[in-house]
């Protein structure tokens, strides 16, 4: 059976076990990076030695990075709805991803970790104010692809382009900033909010 290392309350876990939810996957989550299995244990470091989750372990196979952990599931089980196998399809999806590990990532993490997790090295008010301004930027521009009435972040159709910017749009709303109005993004939230997957992996945990 597939494992799933991580803990639910990071994102990037669960883009993996969204992913999972929509193949059908049966899976074994391990919830490690909380207490009792810390991620600097020799156990942990020896499947990921830079002590960050999500990992699988699939048939012995071991994996990490979020993204590419979800393109590798979409590709290993035929779900080329997920992820396209025509050249540009997969690079419409993959643009997305990729832009939300960089671009979208990079401008949040200081005003999150200040004002969610309350981390005691992110207390600088100033610096949350200017994280929060490149968050919203971003989203901003999330909301301008997404005005052209499109349904999905990549077109008509539910991808994995879906999964991983739907759930750093559901962290954006559960972050305590002040938000401009994004009304292209709050309907693509709409839509994702109907999928069972979401319903059970994003809306019942903290952002």
């Amino acid at each position: 059976m597939l494992q799933v290392l991580g803990r639910t309350t990071s994102i990037n876990v669960r883009k993996v076990l969204w992913t999972c939810a929509e193949i059908g996957l049966a899976i074994d989550h391990v919830e490690w990076g909380l207490a009792g299995r810390p991620l600097s244990s020799p156990e942990f470091l020896a499947l990921n030695p830079h002590a960050l989750v999500p990992v699988i372990v699939d048939d012995g196979f071991v994996l990490r990075e979020s993204n590419t952990i979800c393109r590798y599931l979409a590709a290993k089980h035929g779900r080329v709805d997920l992820l396209p196998a025509e050249a540009a399809g997969r690079a419409r999806v993959e643009q997305w991803m990729d832009w939300q590990a960089t671009e979208l990532n990079g401008a949040w993490g200081y005003a999150f970790l200040g004002l969610v997790r309350q981390s005691a090295q992110h207390r600088d008010a100033a610096a949350i104010e200017a994280s929060a301004r490149r968050w919203n930027a971003q989203m901003a521009m999330l909301d301008g692809a997404l005005r052209d009435g499109r349904p999905y972040v990549a077109g008509e159709a539910f991808t994995l382009a879906d999964i991983v910017l739907g759930l750093s749009t559901h962290r954006w709303l559960a972050t305590p900033i002040e938000r401009p109005a994004l009304p292209a993004v709050a309907r693509h939230i709409e839509a994702l909010r109907a999928r069972p997957a979401f319903r059970a992996i994003a809306d019942p945990h903290p952002p």
